[in-house]
């Protein structure tokens, strides 16, 4: 240790036969064992002419006689580190230089051995050397920075080898992951000197992954970007790689890598993996990235035509994050609703004509909504409706039949009596077929011929048959049919297609009541739009209308004076027309053209007052 002593151990041989006269001379060179080469002088028996580094350090110990050359140095420095060679004078020409050498190492701080590699959880050993070979300064060793070690043990050794005594303190521990870069230290000291001597070293512990962190799972918009962030606790540093669906994506050996995605889809939504791998261990750690959007466009049946009492199965499934909720729509009505799912089956059960429209699946989540619709054709047999019926009219009779269903019904009439089938092909009876989305409608006039029974009206029975590919029926028409009471007044209106007006003209002024069969069928009797007309006239010239009402199964007109009229009543602004919803083609002021045969008395005649019988053509 620089600043003590050292002993170089030394002995010499030299041949038996030679006998050495003025004693045996010694020199201690360094460096160099030749003395042409003027090596520095050590130590030097006849003079006292040394070396400049050496002059008061170096002191003989041996006695040549006895053949020892052991050498003292006191106060050594680093400068003094190197070879040393003795060579003996025994007189005359018999000097020699031997050619073994002492390897002088001079230290500024202490030894200490440390294992090429420091593996976590497995037992350390280090230790501490310190040189003793100065016989009056024996050294002393301590550890330094102990305290955080588990369980430490010490343990001291004398090893004495080559002529070199070494003094040395042994440090046994497990080590942990957290000792990795912690320092400790050797002291070495010398008792009642002011000699101490310290060395430093950092502990390297190898160990594997012990920790791998990333982001907390976490929420994107489709279209947005994200970093992954990775940081594996590992000595050496890790190869970090970044994995997704077994597909490894980005990798480094690094503290830490980062993974960037841009313009996120939904199809990177999932697991991703974080692997660390030093060759001490493997550890990894997972997230999931979640990948929000607004539902796609469902997938529905395609359109479909059934038939009436089919049982089906309607399908919608669509994608969305969050998953979308679900709603069914018919024609615009709300059918039922499914959250928190992406599929939904609606169930129709012995479908109806009803089921017929178009049905939507709506899908909707807090980024969007999105629908698909398909359309459903119920096909059924035909049906009659209430309105078929046979009229007497001033010309004879009418009879209209009207039918639902799909395909669209023909409609067909048929005269048993006379062994008449009447239908489209036909030219006579003034046949007239009409077709409205699902409703046919089939209408023909009947001349009377002077053939009558006992209620006057015409001998003639009419039958209706209404057919499509599902069915087919027939039924016999009733008979409507209006009779003047003696004693009436007659009155008429009449409408001008496409004049918002109607013409009341009566003729006959009597006392009196009249009875008529109603126009609609019992129990599809419904109140018509109210209407009122008031009108101002001369009164020296003609009656005041007072009133005009409406029903289905009425109609009257209160007239005062009593006078015959003929006179035009023109709609209140308000009046938007009459449209019976048990008639079909009957508008007050349209362009009508189905007549209408009315006859009723007043509710309450006042005297005078008649009662008439009409028609709106």
């Amino acid at each position: 240790m620089t600043n003590s002593c050292v002993v170089i151990p030394c002995t010499f041989m030299y041949p038996s036969g030679i006998r050495p006269y003025r004693g045996t001379h010694g020199i201690w060179y360094f460096g160099q064992p030749y003395p042409q080469l003027f090596p520095p002088v050590v130590f030097k028996t006849r003079t006292d002419v040394v070396h400049e580094s050496y002059k008061g350090r170096t002191k003989l110990l041996g006695d040549l006689l006895q053949r020892n050359c052991t050498l003292l140095i006191n106060n050594i420095g680093a400068e003094h580190s190197g070879r040393y060679y003795f060579r003996a004078d025994l007189g005359g020409a018999n000097m020699y230089t031997y050619p073994d050498f002492s390897e002088l190492k001079v230290l500024d701080q202490p030894n200490i051995d440390v294992p090429e590699e420091i593996v976590s959880d497995e037992s350390l050993e280090l230790t501490c050397y310190a040189p003793d070979n100065c016989p009056d300064m024996t050294p002393e060793i301590q550890w330094m920075y102990t305290d955080y070690l588990p369980d430490p043990e010490f343990s001291s050794d004398y090893l004495e080898e080559s002529n070199t005594a070494v003094l040395s303190n042994t440090l046994s521990f497990t080590p942990r992951p957290m000792h990795n870069g912690q320092l400790l230290g050797c002291r070495v000291f010398y008792p009642n000197t002011t000699l101490v001597y310290e060395r430093l070293i950092s502990l390297d512990i190898k160990y594997a992954p012990r920790s791998v962190w990333v982001n907390v799972s976490s929420e994107v918009m489709e279209g947005s970007s994200v970093t992954l962030h990775c940081e594996v606790d590992s000595n050496p540093p890790s190869r970090i790689s970044w994995m997704f669906a077994e597909q490894e994506l980005l990798w480094d050996t690094a503290p830490n890598v980062s993974l960037s995605l841009d313009d996120v889809t939904p199809a990177q939504e999932g697991i991703y993996t974080c692997i660390g791998d030093n060759g001490y261990g493997v550890m990894n750690t997972s997230l999931y990235l979640a990948v929000k959007y607004p539902p796609r466009e469902p997938v529905v049946n395609d359109s479909m035509t059934v038939q009436e009492g089919s049982s089906l199965t309607l399908h919608c499934s669509t994608q969305g994050s969050p998953a979308p909720t679900l709603t069914w729509l018919k024609d615009g009505e709300l059918v039922g609703t499914i959250t928190a799912d992406e599929l939904s089956v609606l169930q129709v059960v012995e479908i109806t004509p009803q089921g017929d429209g178009q049905y939507r699946c709506l899908a909707e989540n807090e980024h969007g909504r999105a629908s698909s619709s398909f359309n459903i054709t119920v096909e059924y047999a035909p049906v009659l409706l209430e309105e078929s019926k046979c009229t007497v009219v001033r010309e004879g009779v009418q009879c209209v039949c009207m039918a639902m269903g799909n395909p669209e019904p023909t409609i067909e009439f048929y005269l048993p009596d006379l062994n008449v089938t009447i239908n489209e092909t036909d030219g006579r009876y003034n046949f007239y077929t009409h077709t409205d989305g699902h409703t046919s409608t089939g209408m023909i006039k009947l001349r009377e011929k002077g053939e009558r029974v006992d209620n006057g009206g015409p001998a003639v029975n009419v039958h209706c048959s209404i057919f499509n590919t599902y069915g087919r029926e027939s039924v016999l028409l009733e008979l409507q049919q209006e009779r003047r009471r003696r004693g009436l007044s007659t009155c008429g209106l009449y409408g001008r297609t496409g004049e918002a007006r109607a013409e009341l003209r009566c003729s006959g002024v009597h006392r009196g009541s009249a009875q008529g069969r109603g126009l609609g069928e019992g129990g599809r009797r419904r109140q018509l739009l109210g209407n009122q007309s008031q009108m101002n006239s001369n009164p020296s010239l003609i009656p005041r209308l007072r009133e005009i009402q409406w029903q289905p199964q009425q109609m009257f007109c209160l007239l005062y004076p009593p006078h015959p009229l003929t006179h035009t009543v023109n709609p209140p602004p308000t009046s938007t027309g009459f449209i019976p919803s048990d008639w079909s083609h009957i508008m007050y002021h349209s362009d009508a053209t189905t007549p209408l045969t009315c006859c009723a008395p007043p509710p309450l005649a006042p005297p005078h007052t008649p009662s008439f019988s009409g028609k709106l053509v």
